[in-house]
């Protein structure tokens, strides 16, 4: 059997993906970057966009977050998200609402808090629909 890496995908609401995997691509806010086994120790912060789980050489799933955390150790990665869709349920219509939900709250702001989150919903919402459609 080869090596693999154990990964954990965890939202708010639940455990998405508690497995074997033979690598995982992450979201850095510096750059994507992949884990395989025997990583060495790292924990970075993620910035929107997609998590590629490789298995049997090839990608086999993908989900979008919209950020988020990953703590890698020699043998696994530990994802915390507060959101994660499966690449393969965006939809165009999906990104572009939540665009203009996030153009609206822009708009809409009225201090420099609110307009740092909207501006952060409208980077999530301009990631989505460049993933919009896309599959493994």
């Amino acid at each position: 059997m080869t090596d693999t890496v154990q990964l954990e995908l965890v939202s708010p609401e639940r455990l998405l993906l508690s497995e074997p995997v033979d690598m995982v691509v992450v979201p850095g806010t510096d750059g994507y970057f992949g884990v395989l086994p025997k990583h060495a120790p790292v924990i970075s912060t993620l910035g929107p966009g997609v998590i590629d789980v490789y298995r049997n050489g090839a990608i086999a799933q993908q989900y979008f977050v919209d950020g988020g955390f990953a703590e890698v150790n020699a043998t696994g990665v530990t994802i915390l998200v507060d959101e994660a869709l499966p690449v393969t349920e965006i939809t165009k219509a999906k990104a572009d609402e939540r665009r203009i939900a996030a153009q609206d709250r822009l708009d809409k702001a009225t201090n420099d808090d609110d307009k740092r989150r909207a501006t952060l919903a409208l980077r999530v919402a301009e990631e989505m629909a460049a993933v919009a459609g896309r599959a493994a």
